[in-house]
């Protein structure tokens, strides 16, 4: 009887693919990585490229059966990680799994989170809309709030209980961010994630491609392109914008509850996003024209603002704004996203 060889499991090389995944598609997130010690960047390298397979199969050319199917194998996948009961992963030769399990025996990573963006990525695939603020909160909890508690098990704190659903606020606070960043192209795909109830009340449409006449800019802001936006968009997208804002304030709390590296991984990914946020908002229109990023000099400004600020006691005034921690005025938990209504001063 023959004995096969046992199969030589090299975890360094799976996290080198996995931090090859996130150099090349976090444009924003790994500036923010590379603030961590070695073994947390590459902990989290791991979760990123866990959470963007799960991502290209909701954006991915597969007809929606296949896509189901697939999210339903990366679910099982996950869930036999957790519980302890996942095959050998030398046998698959999965270098993402390979490193998520090894990570997940470092680090206390609530691997069932993933499961949450699975969800959510769901949503996606069969083109659900929302109708008010609360649904979308939802949606954002599932694909990004889960990211920032996957996060948090990577970064690590005194006070979980409390850190947890700061994680979550600051995940809701990237995604509307997006959101808000890609209204054209996600119309292109036959996604509106923006609530029903403000378009209503800004007076403001939505049209997939196909489900609606194209128009022409002209100056009741109707937008030329794949599907049509119409009606005053630039003052919904100013009111979203002071709406992510309250979750940043309350996400932002966050930090002073990780250590100085985990603190400045969050302030750099935060701070990015932030002052995206902050260019959206000035020049709405340009970012419903075309998809709107930072460049990279000033991304690497911001990251090494948090490097520094965080010594300082705060994210580093030049990248946040007034969002350094404990110095922005009105804001927190229970002043906006608590009970998910838009910050005071920001009703049409």
């Amino acid at each position: 009887m023959t004995v096969g060889t046992p199969q030589v499991v090299d975890v360094a090389a799976a996290y080198r693919e996995c931090e090859t995944i996130t150099r090349q598609q976090a444009k924003n997130f790994a500036y923010g990585i590379a603030l961590l010690r070695p073994d947390k960047r590459r902990a989290l390298s791991a979760v990123y490229a866990f959470a963007r397979r799960i991502d290209d199969i909701g954006d991915g050319t597969l007809p929606v059966p296949e896509k189901v199917a697939q999210l339903a194998t990366a679910r099982a996948a996950v869930a036999a990680l957790a519980a302890g009961t996942a095959a050998d992963a030398a046998e698959t030769g999965d270098q993402v799994l390979i490193a998520l399990r090894d990570a997940a025996d470092r680090f206390p990573i609530p691997l069932l989170a993933f499961g949450e963006l699975i969800d959510g990525c769901e949503a996606d695939v069969r083109g659900v809309s929302y109708t008010t603020f609360a649904e979308l909160e939802h949606y954002c909890r599932c694909v990004a709030g889960s990211i920032g508690r996957l996060s948090l098990g990577v970064f690590g704190c005194a006070d979980p209980a409390v850190a947890s659903p700061l994680a979550d606020s600051l995940g809701v606070a990237l995604q509307l961010t997006n959101i808000l960043r890609d209204i054209r192209e996600d119309l292109g795909n036959g996604r509106v994630y923006l609530p029903a109830e403000d378009l209503a009340r800004f007076g403001c449409t939505l049209t997939p491609p196909g489900t609606g006449p194209e128009g022409k800019t002209d100056a009741a802001g109707t937008v030329a392109g794949p599907g049509t936006i119409a009606g005053p968009m630039a003052d919904l997208v100013r009111f979203e914008a002071d709406r992510a804002r309250a979750w940043y304030r309350t996400g932002l709390q966050l930090i002073p509850l990780l250590d100085w590296r985990s603190a400045a991984c969050t302030g750099a990914m935060a701070g990015i996003y932030r002052r995206l946020l902050e260019h959206i908002s000035a020049r709405p229109q340009e970012a419903l024209a075309a998809r709107m990023s930072l460049p990279g000099r000033e991304k690497l400004v911001i990251a090494v603002s948090a490097l520094t600020g965080i010594g300082r006691g705060s994210v580093g005034r030049g990248s946040v704004g007034r969002d350094s921690v404990g110095r922005d005025s009105g804001g927190g938990p229970g002043s906006g996203p608590a009970n998910s209504q838009p910050p005071a001063g920001s009703q049409p």
